[in-house]
């Protein structure tokens, strides 16, 4: 299955305690390079959600959303540094006993003395929140998995399509560049004989010619290379999977030996269809850079 590099996917959780939405979408790339915006408290997880991003994605610039909203009421919990404390009443009975005072420290007092009560969040969950988080993207990544290959089946079917009348194109010069030996050939003879009328032709000299001709004009290897590029790119988009940069490379094969068979035409059908097949050559690429 062909995937484009396109694509769009979004999920949302919604609990009594929070909600956690995550949403995709992406562009086109050489590479693979992701985008992660996400709240702080999820940073310590961002090196596992880029390894579950990667088995879902292998190109593209995909930048990926994720918010989260604490429907809880705010978690702390009281820390009693029962040490510290310890301290102070050890230095209160010191005090007793250099200036010969009453010890009159109560409960209430050492409470409010610096650092022995303080509010502290209360730890999170670690594996509680992965767990919630990989959820939530790799529903998402999904989503978006199954919108690319929607986009790409359709890339596949216009692609299949252009190669359809690609083999058109090429059957028509492979058929006609016989035909321009011919009336080379016929043209050559007749004005042989209007400048030399009576005399004799010399068969020889006009066989050579038409065979210098024909090596110049010849593009019969470049139609065997066009053939095999074409098949393997059908191969390919049939095969399915990541092939975009491998059908790339196809396209610019294709793209020379289009543009040596221009090159080495002489007869103005044979250039029309040489010029037809470069731009849909070119067509082919612009929609092979969208596949994955």
């Amino acid at each position: 299955m062909i995937k484009s590099m396109t694509g769009f996917g979004r999920c949302e959780i919604v609990t009594a305690e929070y909600k956690l939405s995550v949403e995709m979408k992406a562009v086109n790339h050489r590479y693979l390079d992701l985008g992660i915006k996400m709240p702080k408290k999820f940073n310590y997880f961002e090196a596992g959600l880029r390894n579950l991003l990667k088995t879902y994605i292998q190109r593209g610039k995909v930048d990926v959303y994720i918010n989260y909203e604490d429907y809880t009421d705010e978690k702390l919990c009281l820390k009693y540094n029962s040490s510290l404390a310890a301290e102070y009443m050890d230095a209160f009975r010191s005090m007793q006993e250099q200036f010969g005072i009453e010890n009159d420290v109560k409960v209430s007092m050492l409470a409010r003395m610096p650092e022995v009560l303080t509010m502290d969040e209360e730890p999170e969950d670690e594996e509680q929140i992965w767990k919630q988080l990989s959820e939530a993207v790799e529903a998402a990544a999904k989503k978006f998995v199954d919108s690319r290959v929607q986009e790409g089946e359709k890339l596949k079917e216009d692609l299949l399509g252009k190669l359809d009348y690609m083999e058109e194109l090429v059957a028509f010069i492979e058929a006609r560049s016989p035909v321009i030996l011919r009336e080379y050939r016929q043209k050559l003879e007749d004005k042989v004989k209007e400048l030399l009328e009576n005399t004799t032709i010399d068969e020889g000299r006009i066989a050579t010619e038409v065979t210098i001709y024909a090596d110049k004009i010849c593009v019969d290897e470049e139609m065997v290379r066009l053939r095999s590029h074409m098949d393997a790119t059908r191969r390919e988009l049939l095969a399915g999977g990541s092939v975009g940069r491998k059908l790339d490379f196809i396209a610019q094969e294709m793209n020379r030996e289009a543009n040596t068979t221009l090159s080495k035409s002489s007869d103005l059908e044979i250039s029309d269809r040489a010029i037809a097949l470069k731009t849909e050559i070119e067509k082919v690429r612009e929609q092979i850079q969208n596949i994955e």
